[in-house]
């Protein structure tokens, strides 16, 4: 295991370069992100596996997420809680080379196309999604849930009751988009996540319209925070929650509701998997392993992170579902090393599978071995 302490800075992601096996990206903020100054941290693992800051570079506002540019090995985007991406070349200082701003507010994420490579996508707690290229410092498309319509139907479901009383405090959120991610497999295709429970499908050969989207409820109400492509298996997603669930689906399988919404129109998703009690508190993040289709890396609140066994799917054939009660039953590695929130976590892309980074709002990176 290896640690890194950021001093005066609480991390909310950290990504591997897909070019360096020894260089990460951080994006932190000070004072939890709540105000202040953020930092993109570059630390690169030394021959003895310590982590070493190489570069860093200060933003007047908390950094939320980051992603590296598929076409440049010096190119990183943090997404800015002033509504703004910012461009940096890791081999130069101070400055970000390109500017992003079009969000009215807080950006929570950014995601880099792994297909096509030339765009990249951010979503905001404005409601919205926005495809950029680097080369242009407009957008190319916004992408718009309709999630007033999403939320007249939330609002008529069966809430269970002892979720009544956070669900009437969530709907504050209802609008925010707190992930968006391009399908590893459709340089087309994208997914987000928001506060309004919906998971909703974009494809980008359609015009952005309502009956061009796909949306299903995917944590009975509750907030949606992560949702991630499995990088084998096209059609298998994953998702979590305020619930402290993770859930498994099959795009083949889900019943999706399109367009507007009626009184009578029902949509009640099918997950393949899933582990109910996953962590003790909010899932902050899932992310498939590019290794194995069958293992998921999780993050949550409750200061945890875990390495679970996707048990319904063995090659071709449908077996039982993950077990978190017990070891050797679905959770493979769970670390428990950190003192706070984890946001942040990534697989290692490089050398033996199994290694992974998180970082917490603790200040600390940790790079560790799962399996």
């Amino acid at each position: 295991m290896s640690v890194f302490q950021m001093e005066g800075f609480s991390g909310y992601s950290v990504k591997y370069s897909p070019f360096f096996d020894n260089k990460l990206a951080v994006a932190s903020g000070a004072n939890f992100g709540l105000v202040g100054n953020g930092k993109l941290y570059i630390l690169d693992i030394d021959q003895n596996g310590r982590l070493q800051e190489s570069n860093s570079f200060l933003t007047q506002d908390c950094l939320f997420d980051t992603a590296w540019n598929e076409l440049h090995e010096n190119q990183v985007v943090v997404a800015q809680g002033d509504g703004s991406l910012r461009l940096f070349d890791i081999s130069l200082q101070s400055y970000p080379i390109a500017v992003f701003k079009e969000h009215e507010r807080e950006v929570l994420s950014c995601n880099w196309n792994l297909v096509s490579k030339n765009t990249f996508v951010s979503s905001s707690w404005d409601g919205t999604a926005k495809i950029w290229s680097p080369l242009r410092t407009n957008s190319l498309l916004t992408l718009v849930p309709h999630p007033m319509k999403i939320t007249e139907y939330i609002d008529r479901i069966d809430v269970p009751l002892s979720h009544q009383k956070a669900h009437g405090a969530i709907t504050k959120n209802k609008n925010c988009l707190y992930q968006a991610i391009f399908s590893p497999h459709d340089p087309n295709l994208i997914m987000s996540c928001a506060g309004n429970s919906y998971i909703t499908l974009f494809d980008m050969r359609q015009p952005p319209t309502a009956n061009n989207q796909q949306n299903f409820l995917s944590h009975g109400g509750l907030e949606t925070l992560t949702c991630d492509f499995n990088k084998y298996r096209p059609n298998i997603i994953a998702s979590g929650g305020v619930d402290n669930a993770i859930r498994i689906w099959d795009l083949r399988m889900v019943e999706t509701t399109r367009g507007n919404l009626s009184a009578t129109t029902t949509a009640r998703p099918k997950c393949v998997n899933e582990i109910s009690r996953s962590h003790e508190l909010a899932v902050r993040k899932v992310v498939w392993s590019p290794h194995d289709p069958r293992l998921l890396l999780s993050a949550s609140y409750d200061m945890s992170c875990c390495i679970w066994e996707d048990m319904s799917f063995n090659g071709q054939t449908t077996t039982s579902r993950t077990n978190n009660t017990h070891f050797g039953k679905g959770c493979i590695a769970r670390f428990g090393q950190h003192t706070e929130f984890v946001f942040g976590a990534d697989w290692s892309l490089w050398g033996r599978p199994g290694f992974v980074a998180t970082t917490s709002w603790d200040g600390n990176v940790f790079v560790w071995k799962g399996y």
